[in-house]
């Protein structure tokens, strides 16, 4: 691997690590004016959590779907034997998991602006996909969320959290559960300072939105790993949503370490998505032409996990980018072909910020981020 940790780079590293930080934050500050524009955009190609089986599938006997409401919601089990689940953002992970769960029977409302909200309620959401099979699932769709909720996925861009937040007040959300699917390791802490219940996730899908309410799932696979959320969430709880989850047909397990989780598919990400993004060009080709870079940036990027309490293993990462297919483009790479802000705070500027607090020194990194964000 690249040796991207000598002594000798500590003094320059931090001086680069300092500088593209400012960078992605004066990019963070012009991006956060776009409010709602990253809402029409929707390709999602994440990795970091192993394909495992699911902890069970939600039962198909109406006794066995209201006692994993009861356990899950808001709501007595008499009442339903549904879950009701929000879906805050249904572009390509949003769309994908929410047709899936309504095609099981969940009850779902999709949560977006104006024009997506009038083409899911019209139209549903057409699914295109290898493995779930070509169906379209019909949904309910607002502006915003007006009753409470056992779940709500959050499945925005990371440029547009902020605002879309605002469509899930609080006071109407009551006992539901947030789970986010987003890029990054900070939102947890954001979400729980409006939220009480939030349970990290991580997704390992490729799915894109290529227009309102049309997904086109590309990968073999879709798999989430769901994390504890420190104790406000009992452990009950959490399986019942994973059940959930499982009974919508994706992969689902259940971690107990929330950073290790968040790590996990970071280190992977963002070697990923900052240099697909970077050289304009599919994994394959990054591997073939840019191979030295990106072993470096995975070493440098294992390396602050670990130092931030989550032991990566590069030559595991490396491996599974190996194994990526050759056409393999990141969200990143793809919204920036498109026109549309990049999350390079939420996966490039986190990076930078984790290596500053552990004194870890990431030149490879802190040159990649600062070449993106002068770019931008």
């Amino acid at each position: 691997m690249g040796g991207a940790s000598g002594p000798g780079w500590a003094n320059d590293g931090r001086a680069a690590t300092i500088a593209a930080l400012r960078t992605v934050a004066d990019r963070t500050g012009r991006a956060s004016e776009t409010g709602w524009a990253n809402e029409t955009g929707g390709t999602s190609s994440t990795g970091g959590a192993s394909r495992t089986s699911s902890p069970g599938r939600t039962s198909g006997t109406s006794d066995g779907r209201a006692a994993s409401v009861a356990a899950l919601g808001t709501g007595r089990a008499s009442d339903r034997t549904a879950a009701t689940i929000a879906v805050l953002g249904p572009g390509g992970v949003g769309g994908l998991l929410g047709a899936l769960a309504a095609r099981a029977g969940y009850r779902v409302i999709c949560v977006a602006g104006e024009e997506t909200a009038r083409v899911l309620r019209t139209e549903g959401i057409r699914i295109r996909s290898a493995r779930f099979g070509d169906f379209t699932a019909r949904v309910e769709a607002d502006t915003v969320l007006r009753e409470p909720v056992d779940a709500c996925l959050v499945t925005v861009k990371h440029t547009a959290l902020e605002a879309s937040l605002e469509r899930v007040p609080p006071a109407v959300l009551g006992n539901g559960v947030v789970v986010p699917f987003l890029n990054g390791v900070e939102h947890p802490e954001m979400l729980r300072r409006r939220y009480p219940r939030v349970v990290s996730g991580v997704i390992r899908v490729e799915s894109t939105r290529v227009a309102p309410g049309i997904v086109e799932h590309t990968s073999p696979f879709a798999d989430v790993e769901l994390a504890g959320d420190g104790g406000t969430l009992t452990r009950e709880r959490l399986d019942a949503l994973a059940s959930t989850l499982a009974g919508t047909g994706v992969e689902v397990r259940v971690g107990d370490d929330e950073t290790a989780t968040l790590w996990s598919k970071l280190t992977f990400l963002a070697p990923f998505a900052l240099l697909t993004t970077r050289y304009g060009t599919p994994i394959g080709d990054v591997r073939t032409l840019h191979g030295a870079e990106l072993a470096a940036l995975v070493e440098e990027v294992a390396t602050v996990s670990t130092a931030s309490g989550a032991p990566s293993d590069p030559t595991v990462t490396l491996s599974r980018l190996n194994s990526l297919p050759p056409a393999m483009k990141s969200s990143m790479q793809r919204d920036a072909e498109a026109g549309r802000a990049l999350e390079l705070d939420a996966i490039g500027g986190a990076l930078l910020r984790a290596a500053e607090r552990a004194g870890v020194p990431v030149p490879v990194t802190a040159r990649v981020v600062g070449e993106l964000g002068a770019r931008a």
